[in-house]
């Protein structure tokens, strides 16, 4: 019974080969005989004279990104603002005159006051827009510090990006010219056809993967162009690579504290409580008295219908031009009103500022921690994965493809040897990316000048 299983299956095996076999010829005269060049791609994105740097996009980034722009002018209307709250009150001026219907009689008055801002409402005043101020700048710098990571991020995307493109096109050169080498062969009936068939599927895949790469290398360039504040037309090459991203970091305490001192939301946080602690002497101050000075000149022209007579013992009417001057304060007593509510509100807002504050610090620490671990788990995965992995993995792939040029091992798993060196080379860019984006978290998290310690 099984010998007759074998034997049906050994026929079906032979007829298919014999078929296969017929069919050689006019497959081999169905492919092209010659391939096109490939264009090179990776000096559009690579530039390691001339290229951009992550430091250098990130400072491009901080002069040119629209958000960025935006928020400074916001700045610039908060010191407005400071300077309006400095100005003092302005006098007031009043002009009043009076005709008496079908007589001669008349008054005029010209009048002034001026408000005096008592019990500090100036200066509190002042108090709360610098404090507003404060609050804008810190908001505005830290939306620097979140650009500038979100910028050494998408270079690190693009640069991973480039480099498997690289990748992919240095090993579609490879196969070309093994391609060409099997075609050869084939001419000269060394080789059967069907291998130079299997060769050039591979060399297609390998083109249609670099499309794909290319496509993602650009998507990635656009988005960076984007964060920059280019437009998608203008030329952008980088610089840089992976290489350096073991480089020390200080330790967890001392780059804890680096945050605690320097990170701008926490300082935006203590930047509020200073206001809202204004807030509060800003209302008491208009609870407290306040008063204005005025001043005014009259002149009032006054008569009778009747005729007098004068020292000298003439008639004359009854008319005089009398002139007066007055002077009077005039005071805002805080009898109903003393802002009680508005007192409430600020010593509210402040209380909640505390609260906030304590719950970002708390924050900060939890993830300059988590940067810190995830940072060292990649870093030790990239390093077994360049050791242990990648590195051999290169080797295993050059004795493959010698042994096959030699003839030792056939097409088929020099093939396999050389997807399974792709893939592998295509997850130690990741672990790269995986360290270098651990990196900018820990930059995000300290708000430390320098992604790498020179």
């Amino acid at each position: 019974m099984f010998f007759k299983f074998t034997k049906k299956i050994s026929r079906r095996l032979l007829c298919a080969g014999l078929l296969l076999a017929a069919q050689m010829p006019a497959l081999a005269q169905t492919q092209p005989t010659t391939l096109p060049d490939e264009p090179a791609t990776l000096s559009r994105y690579l530039d390691q004279t001339g290229g951009m740097t992550a430091d250098e996009a990130v400072a491009f980034a901080l002069l040119n990104n629209g958000e960025m722009a935006a928020a400074r002018k916001e700045i610039e209307a908060a010191r407005a603002l400071v300077k309006q709250a400095r100005l003092r009150p302005n006098p007031s001026v009043e002009f009043s005159r009076q005709e008496q219907i079908g007589g001669s009689d008349n008054d005029t008055m010209i009048a002034g006051s001026l408000p005096l801002e008592l019990g500090g409402r100036r200066k509190t005043r002042v108090n709360v827009a610098e404090a507003e101020l404060s609050v804008r700048e810190k908001e505005v710098a830290n939306r620097e510090r979140l650009l500038a990571a979100e910028v050494r991020a998408k270079f690190g995307e693009a640069l991973a990006n480039t480099l498997k493109l690289k990748l992919v096109e240095d090993l579609l050169e490879t196969a070309v010219g093994g391609f060409r080498l099997v075609q050869a062969r084939v001419g000269e009936g060394k080789t059967a056809p069907l291998e130079e068939n299997m060769t050039l599927v591979e060399v297609n895949r390998l083109r249609s993967t670099r499309e794909t790469e290319a496509g993602k290398t650009e998507i990635s360039f656009l988005e960076l162009r984007n964060l920059l504040g280019m437009k998608p037309e203008e030329p952008l090459r980088l610089r840089g690579d992976f290489r350096d991203l073991l480089a020390p970091l200080p330790p967890l305490a001392e780059a804890t504290q680096q945050a605690l001192q320097t990170r701008p939301d926490l300082l935006a946080v203590q930047a509020m409580e200073t206001l809202a602690a204004a807030q509060i002497e800003q209302a008491r101050a208009a609870g407290r008295i306040d008063a204005s000075v005025s001043a005014g000149y009259g002149r009032n022209n006054f008569s009778f219908p009747v005729n007098g007579i004068t020292n000298a013992g003439q008639l004359r009417p009854v008319q005089d031009v009398f002139h007066s001057f007055k002077f009077g304060v005039t005071f805002e007593l805080p009898v109903r009103n003393r802002n009680q509510g508005a007192i409430e509100a600020a010593a509210a807002n402040l209380s909640a500022a505390g609260t906030r504050r304590q719950f970002a610090e708390l924050t900060i620490r939890r993830k300059v921690a988590a940067a810190f671990a995830r940072y060292q788990s990649a870093a030790r995965a990239n390093e077994i994965f360049r050791v242990g992995v990648r590195d051999q993995a290169n080797a295993n792939l050059q004795v493959v493809r010698q042994t096959y040029e030699l003839g030792a091992r056939n097409l088929i798993d020099y093939l396999i040897e050389q997807r399974r060196f792709i893939e592998l080379e295509n997850e130690f860019i990741d672990a790269q990316l995986a360290v270098y984006t651990a990196r900018v978290e820990i930059l995000r998290a300290t708000n430390a000048p320098e992604l790498i310690k020179k």
